[in-house]
């Protein structure tokens, strides 16, 4: 069972019963998965860096990605249905509360001038999203063999339809919310 996990399940849920009111644990917010997106539009010249970004990615969520294509086509960005423009993981269970303790513990305080992440980035049904402007935060990104950086959306999807639950449900994960 995945650290997190644990405490979830003896810590938080009777902290989440006690602030919320509820006696029902299964009316509780919880996490549901977590999906780390890579938009490589730079693949359209160089398909060196799909594949690249694939892999860094693989390595970053510990299981492997899907290559996202385009639906539609844009002539503006030079852009035909079919083509490969991103990469995507869906964390679900023991790998999803394994890389929400990486996260929160050793990537985001590597990142330069950080004071916290936006506690207003919900999106009304209690799901949050971060981005993340370098894949190197990360401890399974060697540096050296990092051509290019890449940015990623990370959103957390959980149980709940209330974004103050969701807020309090990641605050006590250790999610280092900026003071507003």
């Amino acid at each position: 069972m995945a650290r997190l996990h644990e405490k979830y399940a003896k810590e938080l849920v009777p902290q989440l019963q006690t602030k919320l009111g509820r006696t029902n644990v299964l009316s509780l917010p919880r996490l549901q998965k977590i999906v780390v997106n890579m938009g490589v539009g730079k693949a359209l010249q160089d398909k060196n860096r799909m594949e690249q970004a694939a892999e860094q990615l693989t390595n970053i969520a510990g299981q492997r990605c899907q290559i996202t294509k385009a639906r539609i086509a844009v002539s503006a960005f030079r852009l035909r249905q079919g083509n490969e423009i991103g990469a995507r993981v869906t964390l679900r269970g023991r790998r999803m509360y394994e890389f929400l303790d990486r996260l929160v513990s050793v990537a985001l305080p590597r990142i330069r001038d950080f004071r916290g992440v936006n506690p207003k980035s919900f999106d009304g049904n209690g799901n949050y999203t971060i981005g993340l402007t370098e894949q190197m935060v990360f401890p399974e990104i060697d540096p050296d063999k990092v051509n290019f950086t890449q940015g990623m959306d990370i959103t957390f999807v959980t149980s709940t339809r209330s974004d103050d639950e969701a807020r309090e449900l990641l605050r006590l994960f250790g999610m280092p919310f900026r003071e507003a």
